[in-house]
């Protein structure tokens, strides 16, 4: 596994007491040391992304305003605070997801972590938002898509990735699927979003309730995100991979562990797609340590040995909560037709 990243982007500070705090990349690279061993994970220290790069997904005016920046204290959004490195820290954080990008053989079962911040999915076309300054994510796919690869972006953040959804939402050759909690932040990711002309399709949202756990995203996993991923046969996978849906986290309302993270990642890993994760959410510190490790041993195959115990009856499985079964029944009316779920 190969992993892109740069302590120059614990320089983006927003200030004391928000979330994005500097201390979330250390404790990703904590993860995957945990999982990996410290002596597997090398980084690579990504170059700064190129700004054509940038305007395969923002315009010129988005490129132009965070360029304004550069070197200031101030803040686009109530959320999103900058201070006089954040800048630097943006770019190289959208280079890091075009390194990992570029890192995975087109034609292997591999894959590449983007571990940075400020983290993307929330970045518009035009404007930053939601702690995010550009779409690290989107760059990437955007870049792929430009190679004229089909590319499919999965987002398990808490939170829905609007920025990405209305990037690609009238394009058929980048697949956006988001599994999010609703109502919440930012408010967008209905169901019915479901994409605009030739895309029509290929935007696919499961709104699922405050409180859903494993079961719930396995179900999701298990009814649409896997079977849309299949049929849509992506030649390149890019993962949004927020952990802030983990029961621990102190801005999520949902109740996914890392063994629930873990699974997510093996069922992705089936598909046996080139992949790129690229960090997003995440804002409990153990809790993202934990759920990294366990992401990265689910996709790498170094799974933990179980510990010895005595023989039990095993327990029934977790079920499904009935508001997760109304919000997968809601999707797969949208795009039952369309992809035969």
């Amino acid at each position: 596994m190969r992993v892109f990243t740069d302590r120059r982007m614990t320089q983006h500070a927003p200030g004391a007491g928000h979330p994005d705090r500097p201390e979330r990349l250390e404790a990703a690279l904590a993860g995957l040391a945990q999982a990996l061993g410290d002596g597997q994970v090398a980084p690579t220290t990504p170059e700064a992304a190129p700004e054509s790069a940038l305007r395969l997904v923002h315009d010129a005016a988005h490129v132009d305003l965070v360029e304004r920046a550069r070197g200031k204290a101030g803040q686009f959004d109530a959320d999103t605070p900058v201070s006089v490195d954040s800048v630097p820290a943006a770019y190289l954080a959208a280079g890091a997801a075009l390194g990992a990008l570029d890192a995975v053989a087109p034609t292997e079962d591999d894959v590449a972590w983007a571990v940075v911040r400020p983290p993307g999915h929330h970045a518009e076309a035009h404007v930053p938002m939601g702690f995010c300054l550009f779409n690290n994510a989107a760059v990437a796919a955007g870049h792929a898509a430009s190679l004229g690869r089909r590319v499919a972006v999965v987002d398990i953040d808490v939170h829905h990735g609007n920025g990405t959804q209305h990037m690609f939402e009238a394009r058929d050759d980048v697949l956006f699927v988001s599994l999010h909690q609703h109502p919440f932040y930012p408010g967008t990711g209905l169901p019915d979003e479901r994409g605009t002309g030739r895309g029509v399709g290929f935007t696919v949202n499961v709104a699922l309730p405050r409180g859903c756990g494993d079961a719930d995203y396995d179900a999701a996993f298990d009814t649409v995100v896997v079977p849309v991923l299949e049929r849509f046969a992506p030649e390149i996978l890019i993962v949004s991979a927020g952990f802030d849906a983990h029961r621990d986290d102190p801005l999520g309302g949902m109740a996914v562990s890392a063994d629930g993270y873990a699974t997510m990642a093996a069922r992705m890993r089936e598909l046996r797609r080139p992949t790129v994760l690229v960090l997003e959410g995440g804002y409990d510190l153990s809790a993202l340590t934990e759920s990294v490790a366990a992401t990265a041993r689910a996709w790498t195959g170094h799974l933990p040995r179980p510990a010895s115990r005595p023989a039990r009856p095993p327990s029934p499985p977790p079920s499904v909560s009935d508001g997760a079964a109304e919000a997968i029944a809601a999707t797969q009316r949208v795009h039952g037709r369309h992809w035969g779920l």
